[in-house]
């Protein structure tokens, strides 16, 4: 079903409360696709139950080899001894850069691109791209927004947004010049 699918061009992203099976075991057959990283991305949690979840996520994670990306803690990334974590812009100015993680870092605008450079990002993901339940009733910014990102930086960029595990689309973020893409809800209910 999914082998015109290049799975190391994806990093997935989590959320729970779209998984289709139990989380652990959603993740567990997330990663055993081995896309290039798992992002733990679960919004509504406070630091300590991520903490938590992130090292059941990262026992399944390191089985599978596939690098976990913890989202908006970097303490919990660097109690779990993992390298990048991933924020938003304004959290990212916020901690500052003291070189302990590779950050990642979500951009909506070529000033945003700017900023994420400058405060030393390692890679950006730009979004979204396409229309997606999560910011219903929101434009998205499209294909040519994303290629405009892609020209702007030497950094990888990942577009996000109403991406599905579709190879034809993929290959359409490809061709603007991302070095890959984040898919969320298919990746859930796959």
């Amino acid at each position: 079903m999914y082998e015109e699918i290049d799975f190391k061009k994806i990093i997935a992203v989590s959320n729970r409360h779209v998984s289709r099976l139990p989380y652990l075991a959603q993740v567990e057959r997330i990663v055993s696709f081995h896309p290039r990283a798992f992002l733990l991305r679960e919004k509504d949690l406070p630091e300590g139950a991520y903490l938590e979840l992130a090292g059941k996520v990262q026992e399944i994670c390191d089985r599978n080899q596939v690098p976990l990306i913890l989202h908006f803690y970097p303490e919990a990334a660097k109690q779990l001894g993992l390298p990048v974590v991933h924020l938003p812009l304004w959290k990212f100015a916020e901690a500052g850069e003291d070189g302990s993680l590779k950050t990642g870092v979500s951009v909506h605008s070529a000033e945003d691109v700017r900023r994420a450079e400058k405060l030393g990002a390692a890679y950006l993901t730009a979004g979204h791209i396409f229309a997606t339940d999560c910011k219903k009733g929101l434009a998205p910014r499209g294909l040519s927004f994303l290629k405009e990102i892609c020209e702007q930086t030497e950094l990888p960029v990942y577009g996000i947004g109403g991406i599905r595990l579709d190879a034809e689309q993929i290959q359409t973020v490809l061709k603007q010049g991302a070095a890959g893409v984040c898919i969320m809800s298919q990746m859930m209910r796959m």
